[in-house]
């Protein structure tokens, strides 16, 4: 029998059959918020056991997020699926260089992915990012780099690009960092799941 629920209340409705059918499942209150918004996204409850979070992650992303910090991101997708209004009020914005001319010149000179290259301009943007990566392997390589090289402090790197080539080995050199992260361990992913992310961050801010 189909449910007679209002649209304003659709929402509402779906948190709570999340909340239902994770049953004994339940993740921690800190990354409920976070992982039960990408099974919204997707409706993969796989995402309750291969996200995995830094300590802290959440509250650091929050706090970097309130202080006005930036979102890059490695797709124009996942750009146009984060909640650009209250980043705004917050005082942020969203980059994204993937589209960029020059970064794709630039990427066909070097021979390397124009992610790649577009993560070393979000290097130069001289303040710490939130790294949204919800495609690229390449990136989430780079942005290791890139921290390796003493070139980039990142507030918070959510790595869930999907896929099989590399993308695997990428996320485990993010896990292994010393970077706050919020990583889909494994092959799932994709730009809708960062953009859910960085949203799950930003309505707890608005709460």
């Amino acid at each position: 029998m189909l449910e007679n629920v209002r649209p304003m209340d659709i929402e509402r409705r779906s948190f709570e059959i999340i909340t239902e059918l994770l049953g004994d499942r339940q993740p921690a209150p800190e990354i409920a918020p976070v992982v039960k918004r990408v099974i919204h996204t997707t409706a993969d409850f796989d995402y309750a056991e291969n996200l995995v979070f830094s300590p802290g992650a959440v509250e650091r992303g929050m706090e970097a997020l309130r202080a006005g910090c930036d979102i890059v991101t490695d797709t124009q997708m996942a750009k146009a699926g984060v909640n650009k209004t209250i980043l705004a009020r917050l005082g942020g914005e969203v980059h994204c260089f993937i589209s960029d001319p020059d970064v794709a010149g630039e990427a066909r000179d070097r021979g390397v992915t124009r992610a790649a290259v577009s993560m070393e301009r979000a290097a130069a943007l001289g303040k710490r990012c939130v790294f949204a990566i919800g495609n690229a392997p390449t990136a989430l390589l780079a942005l290791a780099e890139l921290m390796d090289r003493g070139e980039l402090d990142p507030a918070l790197v959510i790595g869930v690009p999907v896929g099989f080539v590399n993308v695997v080995e990428s996320k485990e050199r993010i896990l292994a960092s010393a970077a706050p992260h919020i990583v889909a361990r494994g092959r799932k992913g994709g730009s809708n799941v960062a953009a859910a992310i960085c949203n799950a961050l930003l309505y707890q801010i608005e709460r």
